[in-house]
């Protein structure tokens, strides 16, 4: 009982305000940023947890990004089956670890394609640390709270696939069930208490190492809802729930508990995972920049960079509707 009151407050100011269905959704990537900062050594969490607020709420910027900045869908994913079997080895035919190297291999316009996230990863973790040792305090934020997104993207089984939604085997919204509908519903039940971020010795592997273990989880996210989509009839797996002032269509309760058990807390996990992993990015970028000292930086937002999300915010409600290539759905 206790953990689900302590979970409830931590969790109240996630449950307010629109849901966007991508990644993690609203509700798991304001979680994560969240949590990661209670992963953090002392000489960090002061400044951290004096801008909690602005690292929840910001979690969610690079998916209202996608129609504005060229690239940025593809920061997301990386559909590892576009490449075979042997994608993930550090040897061979694997995957390039550096990004010029990808690149002069596969060509950009390919990996734009299929995907970037541990590239993307890697280079932010670099624009992070140089953000410590300028002791910046706008970069330091924008950074971790832009790295918690892709960092938590990484450890989602369905941005590892070219199959992103179930599109490709008739499983069509399988997508926000996984990432968005399992979270939101059953998330105060979970135990999502990590240990502290450890330091990350080579945390460019790190980051391919999540998505090796999101990929593998793939052929269980999508079998199991089959299963189960063959024992429910459809007025038992969707339902029609209240969101604001509109009425959406959604996966019914006991479908996404049935669900839920299938994966055998398979969620539950990744969300422990993903925000120690966080943490972890967070708390080795401090390192490497030689580990400034955080506690006379400003513990509010500047004029400089409120004016700078209000502009781009600005961007995003301008932008002309429509898919932008990558995983859109």
């Amino acid at each position: 009982m206790k953990k689900r009151l302590f979970f409830l407050l931590l969790a109240l100011p996630l449950l307010l305000g629109p849901r966007p269905a991508r990644a993690w959704g609203f509700f798991g990537h304001r979680l994560l940023n969240r949590l990661a900062v209670y992963t953090l050594p002392p000489a960090m969490i002061g400044f951290y947890k004096a801008h909690i607020e602005y690292l929840t709420v910001n979690a969610t910027r690079p998916d209202a990004r996608r129609t504005v900045v060229p690239g940025e869908a593809a920061r997301h994913f990386l559909d590892v089956d576009r490449y075979g079997d042997s994608a993930l080895t550090t040897h061979g035919r694997g995957l390039p670890r550096r990004y010029e190297d990808a690149v002069a291999r596969l060509g950009e316009d390919s990996l734009l394609r299929h995907g970037t996230v541990p590239w993307t990863i890697a280079a932010m973790k670099n624009q992070l640390t140089a953000a410590f040792q300028r002791q910046d305090a706008d970069a330091i934020l924008r950074l971790s709270a832009d790295l918690g997104h892709y960092v938590a993207d990484a450890c989602v089984p369905l941005h590892t696939t070219k199959n992103y939604n179930g599109q490709l085997t008739g499983q069509r919204g399988i997508h926000a069930l996984w990432e968005s509908r399992l979270p939101e519903l059953l998330a105060a039940d979970y135990d999502l208490f990590t240990g502290p971020a450890p330091y990350l010795d080579h945390p460019a592997n790190a980051a391919w190492a999540a998505v090796a273990r999101a990929h593998a989880a793939v052929d269980s996210v999508l079998a199991f809802e089959k299963t189960l989509t063959a024992q429910f009839p459809a007025d038992r797996k969707y339902g029609y729930e209240a969101r604001g002032s509109a009425t959406a269509r959604v996966y019914a309760r006991d479908f996404s508990r049935a669900y839920h058990a299938r994966l055998g807390g398979q969620v539950e996990r990744q969300l422990r995972y993903a925000s120690r992993l966080i943490g972890a990015f967070w708390y080795t970028c401090w390192v490497d920049a030689g580990a400034p000292d955080l506690s006379q930086l400003p513990r509010t937002t500047s004029a400089v960079e409120a004016l700078r999300l209000a502009r781009e915010a600005a961007d995003a409600v301008a932008a002309p509707a429509g898919a932008v290539p990558g995983h859109e759905d």
